[in-house]
């Protein structure tokens, strides 16, 4: 064997052993990712929230600590206290009615307590569907319990779901708690946060580009938080204890509808009118009564037109089936949490994704040959 091909062996066995080095260390890492991302995922939603959050009230954080001498532990805690007082405490309150409404739901209709109204002779003529539409109308309107049986076992899978919801409305509520806490210590570290996020966008994206990557992920979250996500929960909240307060039935799931109906940018009128005709049909309320939930209902549908020149400081770039999407996602993923976090990280990815097929390195290149010569 010559010498030229004991080299080449040896270069090739040498090549092999490098490759098999690269492969084990590869393997060892995903290895490690993986039972990093098992032990992290119970809390991956609650802590895409709580940075969520810590990037949208960092402003609010830095003005408090400017007026109290630059102590950030207590500016957190300063905006920790307001977020319970304004935020926390009201979502509570209105998801423990929600619960409450649907639990009753549930009981009145295994008890034979709900009372269904008799159709009327007009359903029977509707195209298609009148004649089956009126049949079932009565069956319920002379024998719920029967109407329900008739229509296991979709009805109970119905019911097992609603039951779960209302289990899981109380997790919820402790996880936004937490997620409060968890930004509010975020916060304290806010500025060595910033400088991280920096180094982490650097790291993946150049050093030419980390920089504008942290500023386009730093406007998209604010803009969504605040000018969608934020006004429209705002408003569910308000729009809810205006509900409570008047006493009409199903508050907490009517809140929840506006808070969906301001995701998708349509106007809280399409609860609050319903429930002013409720208010004067009812038949219980004086005048007075009426008159004063009736301006308080109507004022509540219309502050998101206060709101949005407040909070929306420049136009959300995503569109707003995008955001509705991620909403919706969020919340069959993850709950009412899930709602918050998906509308922005969707948000996020549509930013980024549409700023990748802009900053096309072959796009001026391309011009200049539809173009042609000079």
């Amino acid at each position: 064997m010559s010498t030229s091909q004991e080299h080449d062996e040896q270069l090739m066995t040498r090549g092999a052993t490098r490759l098999m080095d690269v492969f084990v260390r590869l393997g060892l890492l995903v290895a490690l990712a993986l039972l990093c991302y098992r032990v992290f995922s119970p809390f991956l939603t609650l802590m895409i929230w709580a940075l969520i959050l810590s990037v949208t009230l960092f402003p609010l954080h830095q003005a408090i600590a400017s007026r109290i001498g630059g102590r950030n532990g207590l500016a957190s805690t300063v905006v920790l206290l307001l977020g319970l007082a304004l935020i926390v405490t009201p979502t509570a309150i209105l998801t423990s009615s929600m619960a409450d409404s649907i639990q009753q739901l549930i009981e009145d209709v295994r008890d034979n307590r709900l009372a269904v109204p008799a159709p009327r002779a007009g359903v029977a003529q509707w195209p298609l569907v009148g004649p089956r539409m009126h049949g079932m109308w009565t069956m319920a309107h002379e024998d719920l319990p029967a109407f329900v049986q008739s229509l296991q076992p979709k009805i109970g899978n119905i019911a097992k779901g609603a039951l779960a919801f209302v289990a899981s409305v109380g997790t919820g509520v402790l996880m936004f708690l937490a997620a409060f806490i968890v930004a509010g210590v975020v916060m304290a570290y806010g500025q060595a946060g910033a400088q991280t996020s920096r180094a982490i966008f650097t790291r993946i994206v150049g050093p030419g580009r980390g920089e504008e990557f942290t500023r386009l992920v730093t406007a998209t979250i604010r803009a969504v938080a605040q000018g969608v996500v934020g006004v429209a929960f705002i408003q569910a909240i308000v729009v809810g204890l205006s509900l409570l307060l008047a006493g009409v039935p199903w508050a907490g799931v009517l809140a929840a509808v506006t808070l969906v109906l301001g995701i998708a940018q349509l106007p809280a009128l399409l609860v609050t009118l319903p429930a002013i005709a409720y208010l004067w049909s009812s038949g219980n309320y004086g005048t007075v009564a009426a008159v004063g939930y009736t301006v308080l209902l109507f004022v509540s549908g219309m502050l998101d037109n206060v709101l949005k020149p407040l909070m929306l400081g420049r136009g959300v770039e995503a569109p707003m089936p995008v955001i509705l999407i991620g909403a919706l996602g969020g919340m069959a993923a993850a709950g009412i949490l899930g709602m918050f976090v998906g509308s922005t990280l969707l948000a996020l990815g549509y930013q980024i994704f549409m700023g990748w097929v802009a900053d096309n390195p072959d796009g001026g290149k391309a011009e200049k040959a539809e173009k042609g010569p000079e």
